[in-house]
């Protein structure tokens, strides 16, 4: 363990933590919208600007990948700090004008417009509320394993979405990327057997359902991912069926194997 000073406030800290997380649980605010326990911090929003006083290189730095070493001190809160975030929520603002998360943020800094223009589009898929923050690519690449979506295009005309803007083959409908972004952008539906990816290009996934109780309960690639990973295999029987049925049929079997009515 080590001691940080964050505004004044001396702070125990893992060595090498991340200094946002540090704060975090400190009850300190720093704004971040690409900060993820998931994920490896990289600093893509520029939110969680803080200023290095003392115990690192001097000067303005992203929190979430300053490392905490013993004697770091940071302030969070200056002028030149606030006027930072201010800018960098105009722009934001411009990028996603309908993401709430940012607007709300915006309000609290007292900023009310942007000064540029604003990217607004009926048939965005992303619902005019993708700030580019990269989230969603990271988890699915980094986490899951398969890059299923990434950045279209250059400077202005930079999205997110599937290649070629086809439905991709190798989505596994898991909504991981949705979870972990920051403005609810991203919009999936469940249909019957079906889920379907509306903002990466309209990316349908076959839904599993449970032998025994008849209901979709995950996506079929999902599933079938999860069961090759499990050791030792889970029983053919079970594979078939959902969490709750499962659970039930596992709880009647352990019962009926104290009273020894079936073999072990």
């Amino acid at each position: 363990m080590v001691r940080v000073v964050i505004n004044g406030k001396v702070c125990e800290a893992e060595e090498g933590e991340s200094m946002l997380a540090v704060a975090r649980r400190e009850g300190i605010d720093i704004p971040a919208f690409c900060y993820d326990d998931a994920l490896e911090p990289y600093g893509a929003c520029r939110m969680c600007l803080v200023e290095v006083v003392k115990g690192a290189k001097k000067g303005i730095t992203t929190s979430c990948t300053l490392r905490a070493v013993d004697g770091l001190e940071i302030v969070t809160d200056t002028p030149e700090i606030i006027q930072h975030r201010k800018v960098i929520l105009e722009l934001y603002l411009a990028q996603a004008p309908m993401a709430e998360p940012v607007k709300e943020l915006a309000k609290k800094y007292g900023v009310s417009r942007t000064r540029f223009p604003k990217k607004i589009s009926p048939l965005d898929p992303l619902h005019n509320r993708c700030i580019l923050c990269g989230l969603c690519i990271r988890v699915c690449s980094e986490v899951m394993g398969v890059s299923a979506i990434n950045y279209i295009g250059r400077g202005q005309y930079t999205e997110i979405n599937t290649p070629f803007l086809e439905k991709s083959d190798v989505c596994m409908g898991c909504g991981a990327c949705a979870s972990v972004c920051p403005t609810s952008a991203i919009e999936i539906k469940d249909t019957e057997g079906v889920r379907v990816l509306t903002s990466w290009s309209n990316t349908e996934v076959e839904l599993k359902r449970c032998s025994v109780c008849g209901r979709y309960f995950a996506p079929q690639p999902m599933v079938e991912c999860a069961s090759g990973k499990i050791e030792p295999d889970i029983e053919d029987e079970l594979k078939d069926m959902c969490p709750d049925c499962r659970r039930k049929y596992i709880s009647k079997r352990t019962i009926l194997m104290t009273r020894g009515e079936v073999e072990r």
